[in-house]
């Protein structure tokens, strides 16, 4: 009954925002310690290019972690062609992300990830910045595929990792341990350092470093916001056997 609703476009538009209003809600009552801004600072100057890197089970705050206004670069937000992205995507947008939809393709079946890639290197050479799940569509949980570093090493940008906690909320049993955070509390918003782009002519080897450091980077900066919000760290899963999985189709974007 709940999948046949939320296949109705009217039902996906009204959840999406109101997720994102409450998103907004929560943000603006929710009292913030800020580590490490500095990071992000550079930025959120015109014509700076970068992608924002976030676990998909922190979705609902990512927005608190960028600067949206006159100057800033617009920041795009990839979001899988499925029900749950047709409401994450209304969601994004009305926080004030733009979007690009498609994701890898999945048992032979064609997603719309080349077109996505190619669309996401053309926004990042004019200037945007694009925001990505690295564990997304499905995971596992808090382990990065090598995606996000192929459009690095193609759009030839550094990659900055982004999480948040806050001291009150909900984290449920999916795969991800989608984390829905609640008002009037207090929080954390961490900023990891710039990864710097693989090289343009970077191997197999060379990628699977710079995914490792991102993987690292993401689940450091987040154990310390759950830390600072005085909440139990969300583990990772454990890493798919025979490593991360590549996503061959983005090669072809190049």
């Amino acid at each position: 009954m709940l999948k046949q609703l939320t296949a109705i476009p009217l039902v996906q538009a009204l959840l999406g925002r109101g997720l994102g209003a409450y998103m907004y809600f929560v943000s603006a009552t929710t009292r913030w310690q800020r580590v490490n801004r500095a990071a992000v600072e550079p930025f959120w100057r015109p014509g700076a290019r970068v992608i924002m890197c976030f676990w998909h089970g922190r979705f609902p705050q990512a927005h608190a972690l960028w600067a949206f206004g006159p100057g800033v670069p617009k920041a795009k937000m990839l979001v899988s062609r499925s029900r749950e992205g047709e409401i994450a995507g209304y969601a994004s947008r009305t926080v004030g992300a733009e979007l690009i939809r498609g994701s890898a393709a999945k048992g032979g079946q064609q997603k719309g990830g080349v077109e996505a890639v190619r669309e996401m290197v053309r926004h990042i050479d004019a200037g945007g910045a694009i925001a990505l799940t690295p564990d997304g569509p499905r995971g596992p949980r808090m382990r990065a595929k090598v995606g996000p570093v192929q459009v690095a090493k193609i759009a030839e940008v550094p990659i900055i990792c982004l999480a948040w906690a806050t001291r009150w909320r909900i984290v449920f049993q999916s795969w991800d341990r989608f984390v829905l955070p609640l008002p009037f509390g207090r929080g954390a918003l961490v900023w990891g350092g710039p990864i710097a782009a693989p090289s343009p002519d970077a191997d197999a080897a060379e990628l699977e470093r710079v995914r490792a450091a991102l993987e690292a980077e993401l689940n450091r900066i987040c154990a310390e916001a759950d830390r600072l919000a005085g909440v139990t760290p969300i583990e990772p899963a454990p890493p798919r056997r025979g490593g991360a999985e590549p996503v061959h189709d983005m090669q072809a974007a190049k």
